[in-house]
């Protein structure tokens, strides 16, 4: 049997060649969804050696079907006899690693699983490997970019409510809750993090989310969204002017609506994120507003809503290419009284254009 996504595992196991490691251990749901293309996942692991066939470790009860629909040879475990540390040190033992250098991702890896695994292994030759798993997962595949863009149609559906809905007196929840039942009803799995609706002064906070808080009229109304499809994210941030609002916050506006151009202008194949970056930061300091800007301006987005290889900011590194997704702009002007505005999109870098996956108009809405 041949894994459904071999080529990303042979991808990957060169990376691990060169980090030296011996064994990846895969239990994080995007890199899950990555290897076995499965998003009704619960008890998994996936478990890649640097050479050979990689392997998966479920419940008993799902073993038929992630075997059948990821190709991965699968061992199932019965619980409460057995446990997914005790199956996944018995497979590791399988492959006939001693003292492996085991390659763990950035985010949440579940207590009683890695305590199994230091009990079974020496703990220091555990290793962070997040920055490999983000460099493979950078580089998109068209099947990817597909499911891309129908969250992208999804998320634009959203924003398509959200503005409708605006008027003085609604509150930001109301707002997105319209949001979020037309993306559900445009086929979204959900939202790729905790969607924004915000407001006033509020629209200066770092991560806001929706509140009770009711609109009113002379400010603005930024929307945030985000949808899923079959795990892939998209998602889109949007400036609603409600009434008339000061003259300094629409220049703004513009300022970062010129910035996201020129930096949408500037990501192309062989260019460093750091010169992307420094296509938008010319134009807000050369208006003036430098010293109330961030330093990083946008991510990668594919199964997380922002990923960390590439990363686009000031004097980053990181070469752009062909096939990487990210967003643009991410920050605002934090400066209080006339900051707030934003604009973000979802690009994907091709060969020789890119594409707006978030198509929608850019221009501030106005709502009388």
């Amino acid at each position: 049997m041949v894994a459904r996504f071999a080529n990303r595992f042979e991808k990957v196991q060169k990376l691990m060649a060169i980090e030296n490691l011996d064994l990846l251990l895969v239990v994080n749901r995007e890199n899950l969804i990555y290897f076995t293309g499965l998003t009704q996942i619960e008890c998994l692991a996936v478990l890649i050696p640097r050479e050979g066939d990689p392997c998966a470790v479920t419940l008993w009860l799902d073993a038929a079907y992630v075997e059948r629909e990821s190709g991965l040879k699968t061992y199932g475990y019965h619980f409460p006899r057995e446990s997914l540390a005790s199956k996944v040190v018995e497979r590791i033992n399988a492959y006939g690693f001693k003292k492996p250098r085991i390659g763990f991702e950035r985010y949440f890896v579940d207590f009683a699983l890695y305590d199994g695994l230091r009990r079974a292994f020496p703990e220091s030759d555990f290793v962070g490997a997040a920055d490999l798993f983000y460099r493979i997962r950078a580089i998109k595949e068209p099947q990817e970019i597909e499911l891309m863009r129908r969250a992208a149609a999804a998320t634009c559906r959203g924003m398509e409510a959200a503005v409708k809905s605006i008027r003085p007196g609604v509150t930001e929840l109301d707002i997105l809750a319209e949001a979020e039942y037309a993306m559900l009803k445009a086929g979204s799995g959900g939202s790729s993090f905790r969607p924004q609706v915000v407001s006033g002064e509020r629209t200066l906070l770092t991560h806001p989310c929706a509140s009770n808080k009711r609109i009113a009229s002379g400010e603005v109304v930024v929307i945030h969204l985000g949808a899923t499809y079959e795990g892939y994210c998209a998602k889109m941030c949007r400036t609603v002017a409600v009434g008339e609002i000061p003259a300094e916050q629409e220049k703004v506006y513009k300022v970062l609506l010129e910035a996201q151009e020129r930096a949408i202008a500037a990501l192309r194949p062989g260019a460093t994120a750091g010169e992307v970056d420094a296509a938008a930061r010319q134009v807000v300091e050369k208006a003036g507003y430098g010293s109330n800007y961030l330093d990083v301006v946008g991510y990668g987005v594919g199964l997380r809503q922002s990923e960390f290889y590439p990363i686009i900011g000031k004097g980053r590194e990181e070469i752009i290419e062909a096939g990487m997704v990210v967003d643009l702009l991410l920050p605002t002007v934090y400066y209080p009284g006339i900051g707030g505005p934003r604009v973000t999109d979802v690009i994907f870098v091709g060969e020789k254009q890119n594409e707006i996956l978030t198509d929608y108009p850019r221009e501030m809405m106005r709502i009388a």
